[in-house]
């Protein structure tokens, strides 16, 4: 197996390639979104990728999608063969790896839940005894569990790193009832799929989910619960 790393349609609109990621136009409610075996670590794309990864996080993310029923997602088809044409003419770029989904307004923030302290909300624990405004406890060790798990915001880099912000910071950019409600779906995620994991003797540290409108709802978009947006411990 050859590590699928770019991927061309003819006849097709391309809207934009990320770090994994490929997005097309199908019209114009609908796009088609392929998981590349493209690996990306610290804003950096490498020249090779590991042959069937984007089926094994497509995969991963489509189970979680169907599980999750308390919040509606982007969804509309898992089966490249009941794709438009020409794309379900191309296994070899959309078999088990790509999506069809309904077009949404994204919300260009990071919706991070936190059960442990690590990675950058460490760092900013060292320095302020905060993670994204919020006080935590003193002397937490690193991969320390927080007493709760914690809603940690952080703006979305087109290039560059992330930012984290708080809560009032997003407040302001997006309103206080849409932040409550991206806030209360992040933890409730975060604690149906840490109450899943635990059963499976696997820690969900943290994890990010990305959010957008559809019309006027909050949908669930992107990609769900996968190694590359989540952190995942062995528990043993």
């Amino acid at each position: 197996m050859e590590a699928v790393t770019t991927t061309k349609v003819p006849g097709t609109r391309k809207l934009f390639s990320g770090k994994v990621r490929d997005v097309y136009k199908v019209d114009d409610e609908h796009l088609i979104i392929v998981s590349t075996d493209r690996v990306s670590a610290f804003d950096w794309v490498f020249p090779n990728g590991i042959p069937g990864k984007g089926i094994i996080l497509n995969t991963i993310s489509n189970l979680w999608f169907k599980n999750i029923k308390f919040i509606n997602n982007h969804i509309v088809e898992t089966n490249y063969k009941n794709f438009p044409k020409p794309f379900c003419d191309y296994p070899e770029f959309f078999q088990d790896r790509a999506v069809l989904v309904k077009k949404a307004k994204r919300i260009d923030f990071e919706c991070v839940a936190r059960g442990y302290i690590i990675g950058s909300g460490w760092k900013d624990y060292q320095k302020t005894g905060k993670v994204c405004g919020i006080e935590l406890p003193k002397g937490l060790r690193l991969a320390s569990e927080l007493p709760y798990p914690i809603f940690t915001p952080a703006t979305k880099a087109a290039s560059g790193h992330d930012e984290n912000i708080t809560i009032e910071e997003m407040k302001k950019a997006l309103g206080t009832d849409v932040a409550e409600k991206l806030a209360q779906a992040t933890l409730d995620l975060y604690d149906f799929a840490r109450d899943k994991l635990k059963k499976a003797g696997i820690i969900l540290a943290d994890t990010k989910f990305e959010f957008g409108f559809s019309e006027k709802e909050i949908i669930l978009i992107d990609e769900v619960l996968t190694p590359d947006s989540s952190r995942f411990w062995d528990a043993a």
